[in-house]
């Protein structure tokens, strides 16, 4: 069975790649609908975290995430206190409350891959402390705050959400960054808590190309927004805030550690 669930990840993964590289624009073919995109992403995150976590360990993640950045979205359209003043359109799909269904999903289908890259950028600390939770937490926040810096603008400007103030970065208010922040940081945290309390260990088990492939998908974001249809811009944000992070993050998952090649 354990087999049969990683071949299914692996087939998950292959689907997900296939998409990305459509939707760079290299190919003259019509890219995948949003709602297609976040259920196949969805899909690969939580195959993966399954075989890496656990079942119940990974529904907690889940669980977790999808309530409190809904809870996080509703607030934030009804008061524009957390990300800034804003509303979403009816391009995402059908609405709770004021949120679109979609974007929770959305959220997670990110949320588990960004905190693997916090992970493997800050593996060696002791996440049983309450300072190596709070860095790994932030680490994992900056990775994901830095994919929506490549990824609102050109979202806004499809008319998916409207900032109805705008703001200095590409139309986008700097508020909305210390949202995310503040949204990923409280979801990594509470997921941390409460996944100390199930078992001594963290859960996670790092090693390996397999393990890696959360960070390979964070990289081809990257290729996304490096296609030809994008502005030189966004291209070299992505560079700053995907690229170099993501890289490093594979690094020190794959590439054998000094006491290994010793």
């Amino acid at each position: 069975m354990q087999r049969i669930w990683r071949m299914a990840t692996w087939a998950a993964f292959a689907v997900l790649t296939c998409v990305f590289i459509i939707d760079t624009g290299w190919l003259p073919v019509p890219g995948a609908s949003n709602t297609v995109f976040v259920l196949i992403f969805t899909a690969f995150s939580l195959l993966h975290g399954a075989q890496m976590l656990g079942g119940r360990r990974l529904a907690l993640f889940f669980a977790l995430s999808v309530a409190i950045s809904f809870f996080f979205e509703e607030v934030g359209v009804r008061t524009g206190l957390i990300f800034g003043p804003y509303h979403y359109s009816d391009m995402l799909g059908p609405k709770l409350s004021n949120v679109p269904l979609l974007i929770p999903l959305g959220w997670f289908m990110m949320i588990y891959p960004s905190w693997v890259v916090g992970r493997a950028l800050l593996g060696g600390l002791d996440l049983r402390r309450p300072a190596g939770a709070v860095a790994v937490a932030l680490a994992g926040a900056a990775a994901m705050t830095g994919w929506d810096m490549v990824m609102d603008p050109p979202m806004i400007a499809g008319g998916a959400w409207i900032w109805e103030t705008g703001g200095p970065y590409f139309g986008v208010p700097l508020h909305n960054y210390f949202g995310w922040m503040l949204n990923l940081t409280v979801i990594y945290l509470a997921f941390g808590a409460v996944s100390r309390a199930m078992a001594k260990d963290s859960g996670y088990r790092f090693g390996g190309i397999f393990a890696a492939l959360p960070v390979v998908a964070y990289l081809l974001f990257t290729l996304e927004w490096l296609g030809p249809r994008r502005e030189a811009p966004m291209i070299l944000i992505a560079c700053f805030t995907m690229l170099a992070p993501g890289l490093l993050a594979l690094a020190r998952l794959v590439l054998p550690k000094a006491s290994e090649s010793a």
